[in-house]
């Protein structure tokens, strides 16, 4: 057996959460393997609307078990508050033995969060665009070999190991100015580690393995986009993990010939959260009309989404990096009633004409060439076979077909799980 992995093609927001819950009925296991609760997986089934921060988002299929990853950054106070907002809806994953949690995950302090806010203010109209929620300032302590993670919580010295780099944070902070108090943060953190103790912790490594030579079905699941990657993302405008299919390995502990099919899901058209660049960005009414249309705000910070027309270049990029075996188009409703849309097949760059993504599309501008594509006007909500689909849009999953060499499988026509067809 071999761990197929679900991924983002651009910057985000790309529809995975539901594509997820789509398909968890086919996987014994759903491991989230990296990012923190700076992502937000929507779904929406049975007229109910879920954001899912770190649990993996086969939660609700009643035979699948979930992991948080050891590459994922988990604030025990936002796992706590998600858990319990799902038993009120009467989902409890915990009790039902459905949730694990890596050993090797890191924990976000609230301290993370301060120096988060303290960088992301001295940088002016440099800042990155970040969440605030302390994911960049983990990461940072991961890799200086300082961080905390999820098995530390059980020794005995744990509250040593938090007050050192408590400290060392304090001492960083007093850089940037004064210290804000954090007291009833603090808190909250140690409320919420007693919480997390309850939760089952696992070796990652061991357990995805074991699923393997059981025969049993892996499908991991990513947060972010490809093209947020840390190390092969629009840097610096990225978020401080890797979001690709390499980040699957490193973040669950499976060897890269253990990986199977790779599902890459990418939006109708393109969005962006934050700062960065974004060649086909539409900064007018048409781009307003999209996020309108579209509901273009985060699911975790409910920051209006910049939108515009889907960039090829990217995702050729996003996909060979991937290796994608299969494509998700999602958002295709929100194109009904465009007389025209557009794709950008080329950037014009340093005055020539590439088809590719460069190096450098921060400070040297990549601006789009498009080809005009004829668009469709019926509604696309209550499709529930292909053969209801609008020749149109047929034709603008076969064009992209095309550009890209990679068959289109999945199509999503509105937010609720049964609004998903399966092309091939």
């Amino acid at each position: 057996m071999a761990v197929d992995v679900l991924l983002g093609l651009q910057w985000g927001d790309e529809g995975k959460g539901k594509i997820v819950d789509v398909l968890s009925p086919k996987y014994d296991l759903i491991a989230r393997f990296q990012g923190g609760p700076n992502a937000g997986h929507t779904l929406e089934f049975d007229n109910q609307k879920y954001v899912l921060n770190t649990i993996p988002s086969g939660i609700f299929n009643e035979k699948t078990m979930n992991l948080i990853g050891g590459g994922v950054v988990i604030d025990p106070i936002i796992l706590r508050r998600e858990l319990e907002n799902l038993k009120k809806s009467g989902f409890d994953p915990v009790a039902e033995g459905k949730l694990v949690i890596a050993r090797k995950a890191h924990l976000i302090l609230p301290t993370h969060q301060l120096l988060d806010a303290a960088s992301e203010s001295k940088m002016g109209e440099g800042k990155i665009g970040s969440t605030l929620k302390g994911i960049g300032p983990t990461y940072m302590d991961k890799t200086g070999r300082n961080g905390l993670r999820v098995g530390d919580i059980m020794l005995a010295n744990f509250k040593e190991k938090y007050d050192k780099l408590v400290n060392k944070h304090k001492s960083i902070l007093e850089h940037y100015g004064e210290v804000p108090d954090f007291s009833e943060k603090e808190a909250a953190f140690f409320d919420a580690i007693e919480y997390l103790r309850g939760i089952p912790q696992v070796d990652s490594e061991h357990l995805v393995n074991q699923y393997l030579r059981e025969g049993k079905t892996v499908l991991a699941e990513g947060a972010q986009g490809t093209l947020l990657d840390v190390d092969f993302g629009s840097y610096p405008f990225v978020t401080s993990s890797n979001t690709t299919t390499a980040g699957a390995c490193t973040g669950l502990g499976i060897a890269p010939n253990k990986i199977g099919a790779v599902i890459g899901i990418f939006k109708a058209y393109c969005t962006r959260v934050g700062g960065g660049p974004f060649p086909t960005e539409l900064d007018n009414e048409v781009g307003e009309e999209l996020r309108r249309i579209g509901h273009e705000f985060g699911a975790t910070t409910g920051r209006a989404r910049r939108t515009g027309w889907i960039d090829i270049p990217a995702l050729k990029y996003a996909i060979m990096i991937n290796g994608v075996t299969e494509l998700v188009m999602t958002k295709a409703d929100v194109l009904s009633g465009f007389e025209k849309i557009y794709a950008c097949t080329h950037y014009e760059y340093n005055g020539e004409k590439i088809d590719y993504m460069p190096y450098d599309i921060c400070s040297v501008e990549a601006k789009p060439i498009y080809e005009e594509i004829d668009g469709w006007n019926e509604d696309l909500t209550g499709i529930k076979t292909i053969g209801e689909i609008p020749e149109r849009l047929a034709a603008y999953v076969q064009y992209i077909e095309k550009h890209v060499g990679v068959p289109v499988k999945y199509l999503s026509v509105g937010p609720d799980r049964v609004q998903t067809l399966v092309l091939n």
